[in-house]
């Protein structure tokens, strides 16, 4: 999926990390927590009307970002969401939670804190850490050491 067949809004609050086999794969913006937003390459605006085949390859990119959460990132929670209300875009929520988030137990959205945007060394290692786990196919992201945009 090409960067400009993303929802504007998707890519105004994410970063582009790359592509799995079946979703592209964002990160939002806002560090409080690991929030990741995949974006499968179909017109249909709910998971549950792809056919089967394309929802089992959506689902194992959704579990292995997932695995990533936990396993590299240190969360023992994972919340998973397909809303779609504001962005008619299907995209999948797959998010890092724990008792210590500033959020925690409620919803992340509307509750969550700003917790300041990613450097791009973060950004270019997770992106490393899901091209050796997951063989994510890279997006261009900002180098190390460079500046950045306010965001």
């Amino acid at each position: 999926m090409e960067p400009s067949q993303i929802h504007p809004q998707l890519l105004a609050d994410c970063h582009n990390l790359g592509s799995l086999p079946a979703t592209q794969v964002l990160l939002h913006r806002n560090a409080a927590l690991p929030w990741f937003i995949l974006v499968p390459d179909t017109r249909m605006s709910d998971v549950l009307d792809l056919a089967d085949e394309h929802r089992k390859m959506v689902m194992t990119d959704c579990a292995g970002i997932s695995a990533f959460i936990k396993q590299t990132l240190g969360f023992d929670k994972v919340n998973f969401a397909a809303l779609g209300n504001v962005v008619p875009q299907m995209h999948l929520h797959v998010i890092g939670r724990s008792p210590a988030d500033g959020c925690w137990p409620q919803p992340v959205w509307g509750n969550l804190p700003d917790g300041g945007g990613y450097q791009p060394e973060q950004l270019l290692a997770w992106q490393a850490d899901l091209q050796k786990m997951l063989s994510l196919v890279p997006e261009d992201l900002p180098a190390a050491g460079s500046a950045q945009a306010p965001e």
